[in-house]
């Protein structure tokens, strides 16, 4: 497995933020339909606008009936790496607030913002468990969309490959030594006092 301990926080914070990352290497093994609801659990503690939780996700399971099917709907370069997860997932968002009957009361601005922290919660939870989730956007959308069923105003936001680390020999050729931990800007570089910096 790889040492994240080289990842500093520049700040006191928990651990489980510095060693949340996303491999490619994954080990083929099963994670149970339980363990993947502990992370949609997780997920479902986000915090949304008026609290309208318009995250949805649909998940097929490694050997399940779905996970080809799911498969199919990543761009080549992601379907070569994630056949080897134990799960993947979609998310989507919707981008209306409804009523209670479900019809649409109008368009929602915090949509993808807020199933952007489910997804964070998620991801974090899996960390917890020992499991690694790695989001992508190379997705066929229009094919996912129509495949997937996707109602009219939602919208398609990510895919997740969920699972437990594996060697990374088993990548294609020029992932391999992808296959580490990376770093980030330092927070002064994107966190501001007063109006945006100007040139």
């Amino acid at each position: 497995m790889t040492d994240t301990t080289t990842r500093a926080a520049a700040h006191a914070i928990e651990e489980v933020f510095t060693s949340r990352w996303s491999p490619r290497a994954f080990d083929g093994s099963v994670v149970t339909e339980d363990a993947l609801f502990r992370l949609f659990e997780a997920a479902r503690w986000a915090p949304s606008a008026f609290n309208a939780q318009p995250w949805r996700f649909l998940y097929a399971l490694r050997g399940g009936p779905d996970w080809d099917r799911f498969l199919d709907l990543l761009v080549p370069f992601n379907r070569s790496w994630a056949d080897s997860a134990s799960a993947l997932v979609f998310v989507l968002s919707d981008g209306f607030t409804r009523n209670a009957d479900g019809t649409p009361k109008g368009p929602s601005h915090s949509h993808s913002f807020d199933a952007g922290a489910a997804w964070g919660y998620l991801a974090l939870q899996a960390t917890h468990d020992g499991l690694f989730a790695h989001g992508m956007t190379g997705v066929d959308f229009d094919k996912a969309a129509t495949e997937l069923a996707v109602p009219e105003g939602f919208r398609i936001e990510a895919a997740i490959a969920i699972g437990r680390r594996g060697d990374p020999a088993t990548l294609p050729d020029g992932l391999r030594e992808r296959e580490v931990p990376s770093d980030r800007k330092p927070a002064a570089e994107f966190a501001f006092p007063g109006s945006f910096p100007q040139d």
